[in-house]
């Protein structure tokens, strides 16, 4: 048996985030990771805000010293590849926008170091896999049981909150603790991807990520991860995946060449140089993630769609809003009600939802997004892009307001 304030169950971004926070507020907290870290992960790019928070967090110093490519922003390619849009990444100071920039990263290097960092602060680390909940005599949650790597006994470990950062493991989902998973609005769609080497990167900032649009929910990413490879994927319905009949390899292969002719002409060659991998059916919900003595965080309470890179940042954010909320509760705060973390999950479902109505606007109006992006309300689309979703700022209202205008007006014509 062990005891301490906060388990973590997840060492990714969003686990160890939220232990460095906690061990920033002196609140003992241990992770328990059942990978061995390094290990390979998707979701390479970082969006503006995401940046923030790791400058908040110290790390920038060593960003710049493992040379991770520098993100200025992202470039989105119509179907034909001969159009394009931009959107750089920029800073708030007040009500300006001024020029910034974030990173792109392995994944197995830079959750590594999110992890290394927390350690150093004090948090407690255990390799072994969550198993089970402990649960007291009015059934709440007081720990979780967990199988330690080479051990063959079971260890059961007592904490005043449980925090789930599993990623798409779910795992006070699939224990019953939080509400079941439901599909989300883009379930049925499989994410292919690996890697490649040399091909013809971006113009003024060859690090950029690059989106090709091929068409209604199938597209492709191009992530650059350091000077000769460049990550990239595809996205496409499940059932057009499936009726190609072609092995993943193959498929992403022959994508890269007829998704997009811009993507085309980058590809001098199509060799795969990390294992080809598949996530099928990406899009999910935990509509219920927090309650007493526990909360979800990240993937694992909800993912919408990978389309512009906002994995790691809600993660991060989360962790760090998630933090704060502990403290809180530890220092005496809501001890005595049903749902201590209930403003956390309310601030967390309404920027979900907002990046929710971004992706659907992309989806939904591609000509018309593409005109809010370059002209109309450009500012408040470089904003949503950064990840500002959790304030509701005037230039966040905005933008939303448009999205939704677009929605509305066509029910309308749909009904008409």
């Amino acid at each position: 048996m062990k005891r301490t304030d906060v388990v973590i169950i997840g060492a990714g971004p969003g686990g160890s985030t939220a232990a460095t926070y906690l061990r920033r507020a002196g609140i003992r907290c241990l992770i328990i990771e059942k990978e061995r870290f390094p290990r390979y992960h998707i979701g390479e790019s970082l969006t503006g805000e995401c940046g923030a928070i790791i400058r908040d967090l110290g790390l920038a110093g060593e960003m710049e010293r493992r040379r991770y490519p520098v993100k200025h922003g992202v470039e989105v390619f119509g179907p034909t590849g001969a159009t394009s849009w931009y959107v750089p990444v920029m800073r708030r100071e007040g009500d300006t926008l001024v020029d910034s920039t974030t990173w792109q990263v392995r994944r197995s290097n830079f959750d590594t170091m999110l992890l290394d960092h927390a350690r150093a602060l004090g948090a407690e680390y255990m390799q072994g896999e969550a198993v089970g909940v402990l649960r007291n005599a009015q059934d709440d949650v007081v720990g979780v049981q967990v199988r330690p790597h080479e051990s063959h006994h079971m260890l059961d470990i007592f904490a005043e909150v449980v925090v789930d950062a599993s990623g798409l493991g779910t795992f006070l989902s699939r224990q019953g603790v939080a509400a079941p998973r439901v599909p989300g609005r883009y379930a049925k769609q499989v994410a292919i991807f690996s890697q490649i080497a040399n091909p013809v990167r971006g113009g003024e900032y060859p690090d950029d990520t690059l989106i090709f649009y091929g068409e209604k929910h199938h597209w492709a990413w191009f992530i650059p991860l350091d000077d000769e490879i460049v990550s990239v994927g595809v996205t496409a319905p499940g059932a057009y995946v499936a009726a190609k009949g072609e092995t993943k390899a193959d498929f992403l292969r022959r994508e890269l060449r007829e998704l997009n002719l811009n993507l085309a002409d980058r590809i001098t060659d199509d060799t795969l140089v990390e294992d080809v991998r598949a996530i099928p059916n990406f899009s999910y919900n935990v509509p219920r993630f927090t309650g007493r003595n526990f909360l979800c965080i990240g993937d694992a309470h909800r993912f919408i769609d990978p389309i512009f890179s906002f994995g790691v940042y809600m993660a991060m954010k989360e962790a760090q809003l998630a933090a704060e909320a502990i403290q809180a509760f530890l220092d005496g705060a809501k001890r005595d009600t049903h749902d201590p973390f209930a403003h956390y999950a309310a601030i967390s479902t309404r920027a979900q939802d907002h990046l929710q109505d971004l992706v659907d606007g992309f989806w939904d109006f591609p000509l018309a997004f593409a005109l809010f992006v370059h002209q109309r309300y450009r500012d408040d689309f470089i904003d949503m892009f950064a990840g500002r979703l959790f304030d509701e700022s005037q230039a966040l209202r905005r933008g939303l307001e448009a999205l939704r205008t677009l929605h509305t007006k066509a029910k309308v014509a749909t009904t008409a």
